[in-house]
């Protein structure tokens, strides 16, 4: 039977891993985005299914007593975490598989997927992240300070990944990291 492989994408809030993803997918369709499951509500335009599954906290704490997540952690109040068995389906079918996760969750990988690819993306400054942050204006001043307590944190994890990647220019980044994953 073939056997795919799975690369994980992490870094702090800001750094662009969500474009970079977007941008991958539209160059090579043949990847596997795994969708994430969370206790959070739904954003505006956000599709069940497609951005995330949205779950009640019963619902996410049964997955976690039966081990049918990869991974899991809290953020900013709210459970997220990776639903194990499309994941495995998928690369029991020879596919690579993609997942776009925070810090922790990508941390806990490692144990769950010894052989993923973890890959962290780094912002050109800590400075560049905060406008980034900013310039979204969807969190208040306190929820900003915390945001950017927290990156500083998961920026100091990046060395515990196999590849780190800056994304300062979008095609240059995207250019490391198709030759991490597909070389």
């Amino acid at each position: 039977m073939a056997s795919g492989k799975l690369i994980v994408l992490t870094g702090p809030s800001g750094v662009g891993k969500g474009t970079l993803v977007r941008a991958l997918l539209a160059r090579h369709p043949d990847l596997y985005l795994s969708v994430s499951a969370t206790t959070r509500s739904p954003r505006s335009g956000e599709v069940e299914g497609k951005d995330y599954y949205f779950l009640p906290r019963a619902d996410f704490d049964k997955m976690i007593q039966q081990n049918e997540l990869l991974e899991w952690a809290e953020y900013a109040g709210n459970y997220y975490g990776t639903p194990r068995a499309k994941v495995e389906a998928q690369i029991n079918l020879g596919n690579t598989v993609l997942l776009e996760i925070e810090v922790i969750g990508a941390k806990a990988i490692k144990q769950t997927f010894p052989d993923a690819l973890r890959i962290f993306i780094l912002p050109p400054s800590f400075a560049e992240l905060e406008r980034r942050l900013r310039g979204r204006g969807t969190d208040s001043e306190a929820a900003m300070m915390r945001r950017l307590d927290r990156a500083k944190q998961e920026l100091e994890a990046s060395q515990e990944f196999d590849k780190t990647i800056v994304n300062d220019d979008l095609e240059t980044a995207l250019k490391h990291l198709e030759l991490a994953i597909f070389s």
